[in-house]
């Protein structure tokens, strides 16, 4: 038996969405804020009986909504806002006797077995009435002069952050499989089944089938002196011992030295505070009725690991073994941050299962863990062993229980040792009006839709990349190394303010940039693809590739009639316009891919344009083959120039050469130019007055437009097209 899924609606930022678990373990992935840790919170506020619900846990277009609420009493029944939150189990046949209060009917058929829990008012009329009475207690005496201080409850809002938890109430529901749609959510004219409420035992229904431990993200560890909230290690692990570890109290070797040894202490005590405890007599105390003050100690054998003794880290010795001799042991402060963190995980994992194995009464089949950013402190390759071993920390389960683990993560070599079934991608959707919401995507679904080759080939991208793309706002698909190289340093100059989103650059080549576009498509990613024209000659033409050779098409300039592209991903995305003459005229709103049904979708395309290009007072708009083409074009005078000599751009002669046959001659050096050397050339002059080629900052105007970033926070001159 394991949860299959579970849905919720208007909590935080999660208007209403569904999450599906993984049977084993499941990963949240996505950008800070996008609602991961929400999406564990809501099992705390609804399974935990001390957690409570907070007016502010209600997403925020509902607050106006309890406002609307007070103006409509008196017109029938208000309908309040509340949090729904739906679990939805898969039972096996040894657990089906656990769920028969939850069973929709005897003609049920083995479909998942589902439990509504809705933070609801108690009652909606004695609520309405209760904030009347307050407000009628708070009002200002007649005569009073109005003055811009307002009594509590200024409105129903501001009643209910006092009041909610004596307002408000969980009340729990049966669903029915049945009356619900693909997605699980039931029917518009279905009831789900009232079982009661939090008082009155309606809880049962859910603690009788799962527990939920949470590791939380904040864990300060030190074993030196500490403040506040740190936590201590060996108090940890005096804790796990107390829970679950066998005792020595038979040992009466160990007993009786315990005890000598506390004789000996308070006799130690008695002797040194003597001077202490007169000075305060002398101050009246104890004076005549009240108690004498006694310094003792009282050791037992499940304190001395909280109260004395402590981690250290043995040494190892010549041989590789650890060595318990005091000089090479080290206290644990010498030890790092990552291990301490790793150990203190694994101890908590090991005391949240000893815990649910020794649940009184009847153990429930179900129990999720909840580790949030396992990451903190771990070098990269830790964080991989973490992920790939947690699940065997666990001892060997018994036929009928289930652990489901749940990280939320930032780190993407976690994501690494996983292939794209476990994730949850935690998006920002769509804004609605002043409110941001978040969605889930299950990238289970994209890969079980994505044809095997296509998913292979991501999955093994995405490893030997480490990239960071399930955790930016945007991203930039470049042709190769010379891109990836200077978009950052154009976006500096250009586009200063992309710098204060969260961007990844991916270098994936013309060849292979199409291959993500269902997965961009699917995450609603919002994509700027850099890529070059790669114009060859029509007749030697092949799709297969751009290597100049015989056979796959022989490299020319844009301006050959008839040419065409070899960019395989140009050829998808504008399969009506593969002539680069097409390509040239094609107008800038129509380079943003269409989705399969024809709407405008998230990925950009940006390749070389036809530009102004200037030489000994002839002038023309050309367009590049590649970057380096359209760069030096754009660039002419200083290329040729003794500034712009590093780039390898320069042609010897060219003072004597016209426009048409310097475009030919640096067509042909582009074909032999050391890229790495070019685009560090150019990253060395940076604060030259080079222009940046117009193609790429077309696309970064896009990507402005698109993430709607403030024009209020722009570091230098807003972004514009030439002319404007």
């Amino acid at each position: 038996m394991h949860v299959k899924s579970f849905r919720i609606e208007n909590f935080r930022r999660l208007k209403n969405v569904r999450v599906d678990l993984d049977e084993d373990t499941t990963i949240f992935v996505g950008a800070n804020n996008s609602g991961k840790t929400s999406a564990t919170h809501v099992f705390q506020r609804f399974l935990d009986p001390k957690s409570r619900f907070q007016i502010y846990d209600f997403t925020a277009d509902c607050w106006d909504a309890f406002d609307k609420c007070e103006s409509a009493s008196g017109e029938g029944e208000v309908e309040f806002p509340k949090i729904c939150f739906d679990l939805w189990f898969e039972v096996d046949d040894e657990n089906v006797h656990r769920v028969v209060r939850l069973l929709p009917g005897l003609d049920w058929n083995e479909e998942p077995v589902g439990v509504r829990m809705v933070y609801e008012p108690r009652d909606s009329s004695s609520l309405l009435a209760n904030y009347e009475m307050a407000r009628n207690g708070t009002r200002l005496p007649e005569g009073k002069v109005e003055t811009s201080f307002k009594p509590w409850p200024r409105n129903l809002f501001d009643y209910l952050d006092k009041q909610l938890t004596q307002e408000y109430e969980i009340k729990y529901y049966v669903l029915d499989r049945r009356q619900c749609d693909a997605d699980l959510v039931p029917k518009f004219d279905y009831e789900p089944f009232y079982v009661g409420s939090r008082s009155s035992g309606g809880a049962d229904v859910v603690s009788e089938l799962i527990r939920v431990d949470f590791l939380n993200a904040q864990r300060h560890l030190a074993d030196a002196d500490s403040h506040g909230r740190a936590e201590d290690l060996s108090r940890r692990l005096s804790r796990y011992y107390q829970r679950n570890l066998p005792k020595f109290e038979a040992d009466l070797d160990a007993l009786s030295a315990i005890t000598d040894s506390e004789a000996s202490l308070n006799q130690h005590f008695t002797q040194v505070f003597e001077s202490v405890l007169k000075k305060i007599g002398e101050l009246g105390y104890p004076g005549i009725a009240n108690p004498g003050l006694v310094i003792k100690t009282s050791f037992n054998a499940q304190s001395i690991l909280s109260t004395s003794a402590r981690v250290h880290y043995a040494l190892p010795d010549v041989n590789g073994n650890a060595s318990t001799q005091a000089s090479t042991l080290l206290p644990d402060q010498y030890n790092g941050l990552g291990f301490k963190n790793l150990i203190y995980m694994a101890v908590e994992i090991l005391d949240f299962h000893h815990a649910w194995e020794e649940v009184e009464g009847e153990r429930p089949p179900v129990h999720l863990i909840m580790i949030e950013e396992p990451e903190a402190h771990l070098h990269a390759q830790l964080q991989q062993v973490f992920i790939r071993k947690v699940s065997d920390l666990l001892p060997a389960i018994a036929p009928g229980f289930q652990t489901q683990m749940v990280v939320t993560t930032h780190s993407s070599h976690i994501l690494y040792e996983r292939s794209f079934k476990p994730i949850r991608y935690f998006c920002r959707a769509k804004q609605n009006g002043t409110v941001s919401y978040s969605d889930v995507k299950d990238l289970s679904i994209f890969y079980d839709r994505e044809e095997p080759a296509t998913r292979t080939f991501l999955q093994k991208y995405l490893k030997l990349t480490h990239c960071d793309l399930l955790f930016a706002d945007a991203a930039i698909l470049v042709e190769g190394n010379v891109e990836r190289l200077l978009v950052p340093l154009i976006i500096e100059r250009r586009a200063p303010e992309l710098r204060s989103c969260h961007l990844t650059i991916l270098e994936v080549g013309g060849t292979f940039a199409h291959k993500f576009q269902k997965l961009l498509e699917f995450l609603e990613l919002t994509t700027l693809v850099i890529t070059d024209l790669d114009s060859v000659t029509a007749l030697k033409a092949d799709r297969q590739g751009d290597s100049g050779t015989s056979g796959q098409g022989e490299s020319c300039m844009t301006t050959e009639p008839a040419a065409v592209t070899s960019n395989p991903a140009l050829e998808k995305w504008f399969s009506k316009q593969t002539s680069i003459e097409d390509l040239l005229d094609l107008p800038e709103a129509e380079k943003v891919v269409k989705t399969e049904d024809g709407t405008e979708g998230n990925i950009r395309v940006s390749f070389q344009t036809r530009r102004p290009a200037t030489w000994l007072n002839t002038k023309d708009d050309l367009a590049g083959r590649t970057l380096e083409e359209a760069f030096a074009l754009e660039n002419l005078a200083w290329t040729q120039e003794k500034e712009g000599k590093p780039l390898g751009l320069g042609i010897q002669g060219a003072g004597s050469l016209t426009l048409e046959d310097l475009h030919s001659r640096i067509f042909k050096r582009v074909q032999k130019l050391d890229k790495t050397r070019f685009a560090l050339g150019v990253i060395a002059a940076q604060d030259a007055s080079w222009t940046e080629p117009q193609y790429i900052v077309d696309g970064l105007i896009w990507l402005h437009d698109r993430l709607r970033i403030s024009t209020s926070s722009l570091v230098t001159s807003p972004l514009t097209t030439e002319g404007e």
